[in-house]
């Protein structure tokens, strides 16, 4: 009898441990698929791939201040051939994505493809908008101090190689702003 309720217990005791392990995986499983929804408002995450065209197409910087170092990449999206950036925070807690066919920060266009120059832009350094509303380069003389800016933390410095115009992506109360650069 002894040995019937010996085996009895031991097979509760499997059966019951096979369910605990596949409701975790469950449970694990539920809890990527939230993730990956949470992080990005770009869709079909597993279409994205890093840049190959751009010579450096991955930095390091501190955007939000919390001395862990963001991973900026410039990415391309499979599905329509655009590129744009992907900000790992160093938390582990959140992506960003812009571009890949998205308007970036409403200064109309939609990719990255132009950077031609991708670096840091150290914090404390002093940044301004240098192109008027007309599109004409405004000189450091002409910018007024309270419209100079200077970065809390790091920030995202893109420009075109061969001609003018870039610009900072940068973080500003939790939200993305952008410095115009020629």
């Amino acid at each position: 009898m002894k040995i019937r309720l010996l085996i009895l217990f031991t097979l509760v005791f499997i059966s019951c441990k096979k369910e605990l392990k596949e409701e975790s995986k469950k449970v694990q499983n539920n809890e990527s698929k939230t993730l990956a929804l949470r992080e990005t408002g770009v869709k079909n995450i597993d279409t994205i791939e890093i840049s190959k065209k751009h010579k450096t197409n991955k930095i390091q910087c501190d955007l939000d201040g919390d001395n862990l170092n963001e991973i900026v990449e410039i990415v391309r999206s499979k599905k329509n051939g655009k590129s744009g950036l992907r900000i790992i925070f160093g938390s582990g807690n959140r992506n960003d994505y812009f571009g890949m066919g998205n308007n970036i920060l409403e200064q109309g266009f939609d990719e990255i493809d132009w950077a031609g120059i991708f670096k840091k832009a150290p914090k404390n350094e002093i940044y301004w908008n240098n192109v008027n509303e007309d599109g004409e380069i405004l000189s450091e003389e002409e910018i007024k101090a309270v419209d100079k800016i200077k970065l809390l933390n790091d920030g995202i410095y893109m420009h075109a190689e061969e001609s003018c115009g870039g610009g900072i992506i940068y973080l500003k109360n939790g939200k993305y702003e952008w410095i115009q650069q020629e």
